[in-house]
This record gives C-alpha cells, structure tokens and sequence, in this order.
C-alpha cells in the first residue's frame, strides 16, 4: 500500500511540474531545478524506517551526481540552441552524463 502511495503523490508532482512548465516555462523549469527528487526519496526513505547513516549516504550520493546533473542539462541546453533533434539532444545529454561521472570518479574516487 505505501509503494501506491509513493507512486500516486509523486506522480501528482511531477504532473504538477511538468503542467507550471507548459504554461510558464522559464519558472517550471525554476520549480524543476528543485531538489523534488531527492527531498521525495529522503522522505520515502526515512517513513520507511531507514537509519539516518542509510539517509547521510544518499546525501553524498545525491551531492556526488549534482556535477554531472548540471553537465547533462547544459549539453542539452546547448544541442536544443543548435537545434538539434529532442531525442539527439537528450542522447548526447545522458552520455556526457556518464563520461562525466566516469571522470570524476577516476579523478576524485579517493575522495
């Protein structure tokens, strides 16, 4: 039943997001810049009894994929400036994504 739960509210978010960027998009995008994804997991997270050092390390890991995040948005941004096609666009945004993430972790990985 709290899965359905879980589901059902986060959809409504999402939803709600997606509906502000429709009609205003510079402020959906403002509103999806918000942590919503990571405060919904944490809460999820913590009313399903996990312990605060499970809580700390989703933190860090949140932290840790923050630079690779802004990474993907800004290849996007720049293929959608380009005018690349959506699916291209999104394509190279999750591969920079993941050769980002693949280099900070060789460079920081003792970190």
């Amino acid at each position: 039943m709290f899965a359905l739960v879980k589901i059902v509210v986060s959809a409504i978010i999402i939803g709600g997001v997606t509906e502000a960027a429709r009609r205003y998009p510079a402020f959906g995008g403002v509103i999806a810049a918000l942590p919503l994804v990571s405060l919904l997991s944490l809460f999820w997270l913590y009313f399903q009894g996990e312990e605060i050092r499970i809580l700390s390390k989703f933190i860090d890991g949140v932290l840790w994929g923050l630079p690779a995040t802004a990474f993907l948005l800004f290849v996007i941004g720049l293929c959608f400036k380009a005018s690349f096609p959506f699916s291209l666009s999104v394509a190279l945004g999750i591969v920079g994504w993941g050769m980002f993430l693949m280099i900070q972790n060789i460079l920081f990985k003792n970190m």
